[in-house]
């Protein structure tokens, strides 16, 4: 509803779900170098140029022969090395030697590895028995001409770009990565080279809010602090709102001072949700206004990063063209765990380097920074489930 407090709960689920409902991707096309491509996302399919490979192509070194003459003895009447073609073809007991990445000379169909043979002068024993398109790619086996290699909404690596660069593309059509706005909310707030006094804080959550939106394919843009004062809030909320998304940090929960949520509504706010029924992370906003979407995540470093990870990353996602992802995976616990029923938790924890096992890890709650470093994901708790063994699966949030 606009304009007002949303009085709306929801499950993990449901509010995840509602953010993929809600948002969608900015649409805003450019070019790009491809130098520039890795981690931005394809806005339009990529087709091949020719066939690839665009000739019979040797797999190995060795000696392309006719599988009909296999097994014998075959005179060597020349040898192929990549960048090169031969100019004859391959008759009846012949044999040309073939270096990897050769095309395959006409008239023959197979490659004979070279440790599978022995050279007598200008002759080459074959033993083996005749396997007809051994140890060659055959012309388009990769890619036909014209073929859709990449599709529109791929999220580009080092091997998207490789093909990038095999098909002769020297530019990039991408979707423009969405800016985002980081406005940490608190009269405790200090930068982070300020040296804070007792009843102070350093502004860590704008600076794991901006790796994090980096991360998930948007542009971070960090605001100043705004100080738990309506006009102060109300001033940089507008600006904020000047980009795509919002992020504000703290503010969102119940106490007098929190007061994000009653400026947003005299924006004109939308609010989908102002709670979800996680720990840590519980008094979690998601709205619009002004055209624009915004959350209001807890100020809790914990609940913070959480949030965004399982919400808002999926936003920025959705907006930079990419089909949002949540890496869950599943690992056994290597002790017995228990918790309160009714919120589903996502507490630090250590995977093995296998991925098989997890151990969680001891933490002061959701300010415990340090923790949170140690660990290298987190364990998710369902919310319906109260404990589990030794040797149970759970379910496993990389960071």
């Amino acid at each position: 509803m606009a304009g007002a407090r949303a009085q709306m709960t929801l499950t993990f689920e449901q509010a995840r779900e509602c953010v993929l409902r809600e948002t969608r991707a900015a649409g805003d096309i450019e070019q790009i170098a491809l130098g520039d491509a890795d981690g931005r996302v394809l806005a339009e399919p990529i087709h091949a140029d020719r066939d690839y490979p665009p000739f019979a192509r040797s797999a190995r070194d060795g000696y392309a022969v006719r599988s009909a003459d296999l097994p014998g003895t075959l005179r060597i009447i020349g040898e192929v090395r990549a960048g090169e073609v031969f100019s004859g073809s391959v008759g009846a007991g012949e044999a040309v030697e073939i270096m990897t990445g050769a095309p395959l000379p006409a008239g023959a169909d197979q490659v004979i590895m070279i440790e599978h043979t022995r050279r007598e002068g200008d002759r080459v024993v074959i033993d083996r028995p005749a396997k007809t398109g051994d140890n060659f790619n055959p012309r388009g086996v990769e890619a036909a001409a014209g073929a859709a290699i990449l599709e529109s909404g791929k999220r580009l690596g080092f091997t998207e770009v490789a093909l990038l660069a095999m098909v002769g593309k020297q530019c990039v059509p991408v979707y423009r990565r969405p800016r985002v706005a980081i406005l940490p909310t608190g009269d405790e707030i200090v930068e982070a080279g300020v040296e804070p006094q007792e009843f102070q804080i350093r502004n860590s959550n704008a600076w794991s809010l901006a790796a994090q939106v980096r991360r998930a394919g948007g542009v971070a843009e960090m605001l100043p602090v705004a100080r738990d004062n309506y006009e102060s809030t109300r001033m940089l909320v507008e600006r904020g709102l000047e980009s795509d998304l919002l992020l504000l940090s703290g503010g969102v929960s119940a106490g007098k001072y929190d007061i994000v949520e009653k400026v947003l509504a005299d924006l004109g706010a939308t609010f989908f949700f102002d709670r979800v029924l996680i720990q840590p992370g519980q008094p979690l906003v998601f709205g619009s206004a002004r055209g624009k979407f915004f959350f209001g995540l807890p100020g809790n470093p914990a609940s913070t990063m959480v949030t965004f990870e399982i919400f808002a990353r999926a936003a920025v996602e959705k907006m930079s063209g990419a089909t949002p992802t949540l890496p869950l995976l599943r690992a056994k616990l290597t002790r017995e765990f228990h918790h309160k029923t009714g919120l589903t938790r996502f507490l630090p924890a250590t995977l093995s380097a296998d991925g098989a096992t997890i151990t969680p890890q001891p933490w002061q709650g959701s300010g415990d920074i340090a923790a949170l470093a140690r660990a290298n994901c987190f364990l998710v708790a369902d919310a319906d489930r109260e404990s589990w063994n030794a040797g149970d699966d759970i379910r496993v949030l990389m960071k």
